[in-house]
């Protein structure tokens, strides 16, 4: 017996024409979308490296070659004005964050209808130019007021790390208040208070932890305001970095350049090992106790 032709989609003669009729196409290798992504990409990597570029040919161009970085290094007031810029932005950093992070969680939890007065109130440092903040700060605690801080070492350190703790407040804020809404804060304080926990407790042991990305986000804004800052510095007569930039821009004609490429990498190496920390305690940080002490 001798089998019929072959009939329906099976058929030998009809794969050729199937194939025909839908040929596979072949994706295209570099979309448009694609394409613009790595010109903004690439036009991003030049804004930001091609200043620098240029700030280093111009600081090699002292003669002997590398003199201006060698004489960087021999002043005794680079690194003494950066180490004390470091030191007042560590601190400026604790103080707003002790501030900032239990303020946001009450009004997060308690007094939700407060917080557009809380972030107008976060956003003044940019409405109050820092020339008017530190000459109220002068005035209000200068030789003539009940509380002279002007008149004493310590109580202009204190005036500085305030006045940038109030620079740092729209950052911080930010960064913090972001944070708070990623996470249940109802939920984790209820957990907290049926365990018997404080309300300090909740804070130091769930409330920081969970908010390590976000406050690491602010730290990272508020070192960097404060390392370049300048105007609330020189008129409290702190030996501060920004001051010293200030001064060798006037008297030298490649040593700033050699000082801004310096400071740039500090700050970013500062900011790395700030990161890092945040990151190391991230595991210890990960074993959250809400319950009460015994």
């Amino acid at each position: 017996m001798t089998a019929g032709p072959s009939v329906g989609a099976r058929a030998p003669e009809t794969i050729p024409s199937i194939q025909g009729a839908n040929p596979p196409r072949r994706r295209r290798a570099f979309s448009v979308g694609k394409g613009v992504s790595w010109i903004v990409f690439i036009a991003a990597i030049l804004y930001f490296f091609l200043p620098l570029i240029a700030t280093l040919e111009f600081s090699l161009r002292a003669k002997p070659y590398g003199a201006a970085f060698a004489n960087t290094f021999k002043d005794p007031k680079f690194f003494g004005t950066l180490t004390y810029s470091f030191v007042i932005g560590l601190a400026t950093i604790v103080v707003s964050t002790l501030i900032i992070v239990p303020t946001a969680y009450w009004v997060r939890l308690r007094l939700p209808r407060l917080r557009p007065i809380v972030e107008f109130v976060t956003l003044m440092p940019f409405v109050i130019p820092p020339i008017v903040l530190v000459f109220g700060l002068i005035r209000s605690f200068g030789g003539k007021s009940p509380l002279p801080l002007t008149q004493s070492e310590p109580g202009n350190h204190a005036l500085l790390i305030a006045a940038y703790t109030i620079l740092s407040f729209p950052y911080m804020y930010r960064a913090i208040d972001s944070g708070l809404r990623t996470i249940d804060v109802r939920s984790l304080t209820e957990a907290g208070q049926s365990l018997g926990s404080s309300t300090f407790r909740i804070l130091w042991s769930v409330i920081f932890p969970n908010l390590r990305v976000a406050i690491l986000s602010g730290a990272f804004l508020t070192l960097a305001i404060v390392i370049g800052e300048f105007t609330i510095a020189v008129y409290l007569s702190r030996p501060a970095f920004g001051p010293y930039l200030q001064n060798i821009g006037q008297n030298k004609s490649y040593e700033p350049a050699a000082v801004s490429l310096i400071s740039f990498g500090l700050t970013w190496l500062a900011m790395g090992v700030i990161a890092f920390l945040g990151r190391s305690g991230g595991g210890r940080a990960g074993r959250i106790e809400v319950g009460g002490g015994h």
